[in-house]
């Protein structure tokens, strides 16, 4: 038997069909367009992403040739924070307007002014430009002849689960991202939900990840090749389903994700909440919560130098880590600052530009190169000072991400970090996660812990170098104060 995981990306769905032992037997991806009809604007085509699914599926059942097992469950995994809007008939309203949107500055301005602390109390969470509950109001503001229509409000993956199942539904580590959802209580929040004139039957009902959500209908069957009644489970969020994907499910292990964006990701067993809400707390795909830090550009620093900077091809990021490889830590007292797209965590500000501090004329392409792996990673740090701060406990990190794959950066986090570096045999990440969500729904597992402990194993441990460690911990000092001593220039240098 096999367990089939979505995970509906920005750029592209990536589908992974999964053995019992963890084995991953098939991938596929298939891509679809980002619109950006004005600056700052993203959207995209639900009917687009459920084309792309649909191919995939019908690919990964046939190619290259017939499963010798049938699929017993599917999981879905997603972007979060978008907003999917149907009518009464189950038509799209309007294109989905995306997690990296920021059109809803002044909303969110108003819902942090307006609601002050009680928005943290309600949701456990401040309003960002890219959460669900924004989009929401603007859509209200500037759209009342689509607000008015709206008769299901479902994030991304759900409208794939909807194509599949024809029920309304979410999980909810993906729902804790929206700003109406009470991740203290699982549920949604009735006060959030007043606000943005929602009832809740428009909502999707919530789910734990594991949890059977539906079945795949007749007509769904026809389309994929699925067969009709496979079981579909909750799923999660991108993130929460990455982390269940590397085996981030217990307390003390915390996840590195080195993709296009830096997350830091660290279990909970109770709830609780960053008092300064520089964090995100969510509820976890394994039915408990997880606290979250978030960094817009990480592995993307990297892949701006290489490919818009230097002008270099695929080839060009080999060459280049060498050259980096090459030059002490510290970089001879180079930094980088890494907000190429604004910043997040920790200090939640769009008008943050990215920043070299400390150029001199010793200084040359190869301490560039590893400054910029070296700012990342002390932003990476940023957040792990945060979560130190709430009293969680740290012991290992498990990373992933396309930054991962690079033995210098990893031990540069493990040097910046202090921690051990973990790299596991999973590197399919979200879609790994989601097919071990459908796993546990299928009744194969008795919980996501138990299935975690016997598909994911570690492959290579990456520890501190003590010279290093003391010599970062020097330097994270500087760059720690960096933003405040530049925070007037930037706002300054947003509006020229």
């Amino acid at each position: 038997m096999s367990f089939l995981g979505i995970d509906l990306g920005t750029s592209s769905v990536k589908l992974l069909l999964l053995s019992k032992a963890g084995s991953v037997l098939r991938t596929v991806a298939k891509e679809y367009p980002v619109y950006y009809p004005k600056v700052g604007w993203a959207e995209q085509s639900p009917i687009n992403w459920w084309n792309a699914v649909r191919e995939g599926i019908r690919e990964i059942l046939t190619e290259p040739q017939e499963l010798p097992d049938k699929v017993e469950g599917i999981g879905l995994s997603g972007q979060m924070h978008g907003l999917v809007l149907l009518d009464k008939d189950n038509r799209v309203l309007m294109p989905a307007l995306l997690w990296c949107d920021q059109r809803t500055q002044e909303e969110c301005d108003e819902l942090n002014e307006k609601l002050g602390s009680k928005l943290s109390e309600y949701t456990g969470n401040k309003a960002l430009t890219g959460f669900t509950a924004p989009k929401v109001l603007w859509v209200r503001k500037n759209r009342p002849e689509i607000y008015d229509q709206i008769e299901h409000v479902l994030l991304p993956k759900d409208y794939i689960r909807w194509k599949l199942t024809g029920e309304y539904a979410t999980d909810t580590s993906d729902a804790s991202g929206t700003l109406f959802f009470d991740v203290a209580h699982r549920s949604w929040s009735s006060e959030m939900l007043t606000i943005l004139g929602l009832s809740e039957e428009k909502m999707p009902r919530c789910h734990e990840s594991y949890e059977i959500t539906g079945s795949v209908t007749r007509q769904a069957a026809q389309e994929t090749g699925l067969e009709s009644g496979t079981i579909v489970a909750g799923g999660g969020g991108d993130q929460a389903s990455g982390a269940v994907g590397t085996g981030v499910v217990t307390v003390g292990t915390v996840s590195v994700a080195l993709g296009t964006s830096g997350v830091v990701f660290a279990c909970q067993e109770n709830y609780s909440v960053d008092s300064e809400n520089r964090l995100h707390s969510f509820c976890h795909a394994n039915g408990k919560w997880h606290v979250m830090g978030v960094m817009l550009s990480a592995a993307s620093c990297l892949k701006w130098w290489v490919e818009e900077v230097c002008q270099l091809d695929n080839a060009g990021y080999a060459v280049l880590l060498e050259e980096a490889a090459r030059v002490s830590p510290g970089s001879e007292g180079l930094l980088f600052l890494p907000y190429l797209m604004g910043e997040r965590t920790p200090y939640s500000d769009p008008n943050a530009r990215g920043t070299f501090v400390g150029l001199t004329m010793t200084h040359g392409r190869g301490h560039m190169t590893r400054a910029i792996l070296e700012g990342v990673s002390f932003g990476l740090r940023d957040s792990l000072e945060i979560i130190r701060e709430q009293n969680i406990p740290i012991y290992e990190i498990r990373v992933s991400g396309g930054g991962a794959k690079s033995l210098l950066w990893r031990q540069i986090l493990a040097d910046i970090l202090g921690l051990p570096i973990h790299v596991v045999n999973s590197v399919e990440g979200p879609a790994f996660g989601a097919a071990i969500l459908a796993a546990v729904g299928a009744g194969e597992f008795a919980g996501v812990e138990e299935a975690c402990s016997v598909m994911i194993k570690t492959v290579e441990q990456r520890e501190p170098i003590a010279a290093n460690r003391e010599k970062y911990n020097s330097l994270y000092e500087v760059y720690h104060q960096l933003y405040g001593a530049l925070q007037d220039s930037f706002e300054k240098l947003s509006v020229i």
